[in-house]
């Protein structure tokens, strides 16, 4: 990342669509430190099968998360206060999950990726993206469907 990437935006837009977009960015970067957690909490030796995709996807939403950091920042807004509760909710699914099973895992992974991507579609179409933002945050919801058939498919072959 260079200086030449970055880019303030969002001045030249009416205050109630920069609200939107406030909103709309601070709901993305909440839900993707919470996901994070899930997997970070997930990842286990009891589930060796499953370490790597799981590593995988953390390392994933961790790049999701840095990138609506530096979209709060673009648009001069800053993250939310309340982070650490996405945080510690992403800690309880994530750690609960785990003790309760390799099933339960995938199925958390499942729950997790459905409300990310229900929300992604829904934030995609409320806000009024710039270009660059808009293609960012469609991949992040192209990850996240990545991530739902990894999980259903994992899930489906337990069955």
């Amino acid at each position: 990342m260079f200086d030449k990437n970055i880019k303030i935006r969002g001045q030249e837009l009416p205050s109630s669509k920069r609200k939107q977009i406030k909103k709309s960015l601070l709901d993305l970067h909440n839900l993707e430190i919470m996901a994070v957690n899930v997997y970070r909490f997930q990842i286990s030796c009891r589930f060796p099968e499953l370490k790597v995709s799981l590593i995988a996807a953390m390392k994933n939403e961790v790049g999701h998360v840095q990138d609506y950091l530096v979209k709060l920042y673009e648009y001069e807004f800053r993250p939310a206060w309340y982070r650490w509760a996405f945080w510690l909710l992403g800690a309880v699914i994530g750690f609960g999950s785990k003790i309760s099973g390799k099933r339960t895992i995938l199925k958390a992974g499942i729950w997790t990726e459905s409300k990310a991507i229900s929300h992604y579609k829904e934030l995609l179409e409320s806000a009024s993206w710039d270009e660059e933002t808009y293609q960012i945050i469609d991949q992040d919801c192209q990850d996240e469907i990545a991530h739902l058939n990894l999980w259903s498919g994992l899930l489906k072959k337990m069955a």
